[in-house]
């Protein structure tokens, strides 16, 4: 059933007053790859459609209240460049904030986001995408939440020493000690476990050690959509028991099956032509459109979106689901979710499918909002209990 005009007005009313936190964003790579961190070429202020997912007005026009932005760097970035790009990440969103004070706010905790909602400000936290960004290194952990991050995924594309990434070979099984040491120091710390990219078994394993909930920033359902970035059912089972959020993604080649055989054909052409299957710079999507052009897209729509929606809100409960676009790092968006402005149309497809409004602020708010407020609370009470750990991948793994 397609939404009618009153329903979409309806999702703009209830975005109105409890907006989308979105768990994923990729505009400081983007704006990093593009143009540098130069934000005059990259005003947000203006309309940034040619290069952009986002900016200011299309935040606005989705009903957008909340954004994690991605401190991303690539993991074929080693050791201290690693870092080194993950804190010129940070400075970005520093920059972001300062240069548009009346529409961001930075936030870093559940009251701060309420603040910044209550003020009609975009709540802007940060989180690090993968695990090499520490460089192994617990002091680099507690470096990047005390500079804000309240997110890490633990990986990204490839393994890393100490967990296993889901589009990389088994190597140490899931999580190793140190890797089990690093939640721990996580929950203590306050800082969300991201599960997004990681392999089941890394999954599994760090449902076992967390003590606070676990996010899924931006995947959807393996049971929908076969692609190991995608979340098994018996994972989403064992979120309400842990109390975390799976955040669905919108990208197509994990919302839709057709799409998978198609991306990997198309990132193969990407590296023939010697470029990065992730890069999103105006030359590297020119050859994009080139194949796409010779090879039509499988395309994904909002309803594909919502089919992901539905079968995680069966799979685990609507305590348990959010949302992830994933804007800004992936080179084609469903149809209807061209942007960070299409958040009410995906809204008005729930609606079209029985949604309540109880259902869907849960969905867009106030899940997320619950999930930090939990961190925070199991960090508090873990500080009290031990201090921070100083351990080393060589002296746990050997």
């Amino acid at each position: 059933m397609t939404a009618t005009q009153e329903q979409l007005a309806e999702a703009r009313a209830l975005l109105r007053e409890f907006p989308v936190v979105d768990g994923h964003n990729d505009l400081p790579w983007a704006l990093r790859e593009q143009v540098r961190y130069d934000l005059d070429r990259r005003d947000l202020a203006a309309d940034q459609s040619k290069y952009l997912h986002t900016d200011l007005a299309r935040l606005d026009a989705g009903g957008v209240g909340a954004q994690f932005w991605s401190v991303f760097v690539r993991s074929d970035l080693h050791g201290d460049a690693a870092v080194s790009a993950t804190l010129e990440q940070i400075d970005c969103v520093s920059q972001l904030l300062a240069r548009y004070p009346q529409r961001l706010r930075r936030a870093t905790t559940a009251a701060e986001m309420e603040a910044a909602r209550a003020e009609g400000r975009i709540a802007s936290l940060m989180g690090a995408e993968g695990g090499h960004s520490i460089n192994e290194s617990l002091a680099t952990l507690r470096a990047l939440h005390t500079l804000g991050v309240r997110y890490m995924t633990l990986t990204h594309n490839d393994n890393i020493a100490w967990a296993d990434s889901a589009t990389d070979e088994p190597g140490v099984g899931g999580l190793s000690a140190f890797g089990r040491e690093v939640v721990r120091e996580m929950n203590r710390c306050g800082m969300l476990v991201d599960l997004s990219h990681v392999a089941a078994t890394t999954m599994r394993d760090a449902l076992d050690t967390s003590e606070a909930p676990v996010v899924f920033s931006h995947s959807s359902a393996r049971a929908l959509c076969d692609h190991p970035r995608n979340i098994p059912d018996d994972v989403l089972e064992r979120l309400p028991a842990n109390g975390g959020l799976a955040m669905a993604t919108f990208v197509p080649k994990f919302v839709l099956q057709a799409a998978v055989d198609w991306t990997a054909a198309a990132d193969e052409n990407m590296r023939a032509h010697g470029l990065h299957p992730l890069d999103t710079t105006p030359e590297a999507m020119a050859v994009h459109r080139a194949f796409a052009e010779a090879h039509p897209r499988p395309v994904a729509t909002t309803a594909t979106v919502a089919d992901h929606l539905d079968h995680m809100r069966e799979a685990a409960g609507i305590d348990h689901i959010g949302l992830g676009g994933d804007y800004d790092g992936t080179a084609f968006t469903p149809t209807g979710l061209d942007d960070v402005s299409g958040y009410p149309h995906l809204i008005a497809e729930l609606l079209t499918r029985g949604w309540s409004h109880p259902d869907l602020t849960k969905l867009t708010w106030q899940n997320a909002v619950r999930v930090l407020d939990a961190a925070e609370s199991v960090a508090r009470e873990a500080q009290g209990q031990r201090g921070p750990s100083n351990a080393t991948l060589a002296e746990l793994d050997g």
